[in-house]
């Protein structure tokens, strides 16, 4: 798989899943670009404009559900691919990612094969239908305090 028109956020608490992910999208051709939690994460994405984004569940400031759902109320960002990742592997936690509006869902651990299907997947998937975000650009979005609304 060629990934090389390719730029994607790795957004983990974990160093060892950050660089494991980057050293398997690396060697496919695409430009990394990491974070160590959530609230960086977004930091990374407004400022980066990554083609996707791979990012944890479970992470300090605000986890990857919590940016999931923020990226998808923002126009600029409301059709970027967005893949979690957990070590959690229930049903139930899997459609919580869906709910959130994520396009797929890696359990950890994953192997190379998985995490390139997951992200070609991601990126030739149709645009997302009924989306209706709900700022209009990046000067709207709070990435100083990303939980709080545009008015704050």
């Amino acid at each position: 798989m060629d990934l090389s028109p390719y730029r994607i956020a790795v957004i983990d608490d974990s160093q060892t899943v950050r660089a494991a992910a980057n050293v398997v999208l690396a060697r496919a051709g695409a430009t990394v670009v990491e974070a160590q939690d959530g609230y960086d994460g977004l930091a990374v994405v407004v400022a980066q404009r990554p083609d996707l984004v791979l990012v944890d569940i479970m992470m300090p400031r605000l986890d990857g559900l919590q940016l999931t759902a923020l990226l998808r109320g923002h126009a600029e960002f409301a059709q970027l691919p967005v893949l979690l990742v957990s070590s959690k592997d229930s049903l139930f936690d899997q459609a919580r990612g869906r709910l959130s509006g994520a396009d797929g869902y890696l359990i950890k651990p994953f192997s190379a094969e998985e995490l390139l299907a997951a992200v070609g997947a991601a990126l030739i998937r149709p645009p997302r239908a009924g989306s209706e975000p709900q700022r209009e650009n990046s000067a709207d979005y709070p990435v100083d305090n990303p939980t709080a609304s545009p008015a704050q």
